[in-house]
């Protein structure tokens, strides 16, 4: 089986846009790298059900996303005064894209046309006090997603909040309840269970994976656990990036900036506790981002300031990755999306 992977990347030195490379499931290889079309600092990626790409993008010195349609021909984009955003989500029953944008410590809300263009929609803004941390001077809203219960969950790393929020039809936010980080966590990314209703809060400035009950009611969130992503003996300078978690609800991946690693968690059965199984080097610097395919039988992690990425295979009864192939040429990647 032949799977396409797309490259998000920064375009400061060497990279010209978005990379597609091929996932070959048999012969257990990456090949064929190409350019898929020209973007400036596509960020972050995400499709629509429908194939609609949406992309970060920066144009004539204004932040936003762009579309595309099923071709990667570009439709529009979305642009404003200032820094881009740095991660887009897709909500397909309202038909609405959502934006982080780190900088502003903003959330912006896009309505998806007929035609898979984007129209700005809806913006709400962080003004709440902010953590102790050097990264923490304001607010940075660094991902917009949706909980299973479609709420849009936020993660605000410089407040070090996680903020759940109800979605009107027109993309209209409403606060509904604000889970509070330990001082100096900076909340970045989280996933949900597949089954249950729990979430796995990664903190990137102090390096932590928390689990969380969720509640439903009320778009609660509470601590259970909260656990190192670093080795007891490392004493480097470290930051969280991406966090992942295996179709059956069985493993969690989370990679560092710094210790250059990807670690492995077994989840029992409950869900609710963590239990580290591998540490395991991303042979590069910089691992901003990491997917599994379809099957979960591969996973592939980009390392940003090595310009290349690294192919593991993975074992599925205890979650370890093995290193397969190394030194793929990814120009400055800091997203890997399986394409749809």
């Amino acid at each position: 089986m032949k799977e396409t992977i797309l490259f998000g990347t920064y375009t400061r030195n060497e990279s010209k846009g978005i990379y597609q490379i091929i996932l070959d499931t048999e012969k257990g290889c990456l090949e064929n790298m190409q350019l898929a079309t020209e973007e400036v600092s596509p960020t972050y990626l995400t499709k629509s059900q429908s194939g609609n790409l949406y992309s970060v993008t920066t144009r004539n010195e204004q932040g936003g996303v762009s579309s595309y349609d099923q071709q990667l021909t570009f439709l529009n984009a979305v642009t404003e005064e200032g820094a881009p955003l740095c991660y887009v989500a897709v909500d397909e029953p309202r038909k609405l894209v959502y934006g982080a944008n780190y900088h502003k410590g903003k959330i912006n809300v896009y309505s998806i046309q007929t035609d898979g263009s984007l129209k700005a929609a809806f913006s709400v803004s962080h003004d709440e006090p902010t953590g102790p941390h050097k990264n923490q001077n304001t607010a940075h809203v660094h991902y917009t997603d949706l909980a299973p219960d479609q709420r849009l969950v936020v993660c605000d790393l410089g407040t070090d909040r996680v903020y759940t929020y109800g979605v009107a039809a027109d993309g209209s936010l409403e606060e509904q309840n604000v889970y509070l980080a330990p001082p100096g966590c900076g909340p970045r990314h989280l996933v949900f269970h597949p089954e249950k209703d729990l979430a796995y809060l990664f903190g990137e400035l102090d390096n932590t994976v928390t689990v969380l009950n969720y509640d439903r009611s009320n778009g609660k969130f509470s601590s259970l656990q909260t656990v190192s992503t670093l080795p007891d003996d490392f004493t480097g300078e470290s930051a969280g990036a991406a966090i992942r978690i295996s179709n059956d609800g069985k493993f969690l991946y989370a990679s560092n900036r710094g210790h250059n690693s990807i670690v492995v968690y077994q989840i029992s059965d409950d869900g609710e506790k963590l239990n580290t199984v591998q540490f395991i080097s991303t042979e590069g610097d910089g691992p901003r981002d990491f997917n599994l395919n379809s099957s979960n039988g591969y996973l592939v992690c980009g390392n940003q300031n090595t310009n290349n990425a690294t192919l593991y295979r993975r074992d599925s009864e205890n979650g370890k990755l093995e290193m397969i192939q190394k030194d793929i040429y990814a120009p400055e990647c800091v997203c890997v999306y399986f394409n749809k």
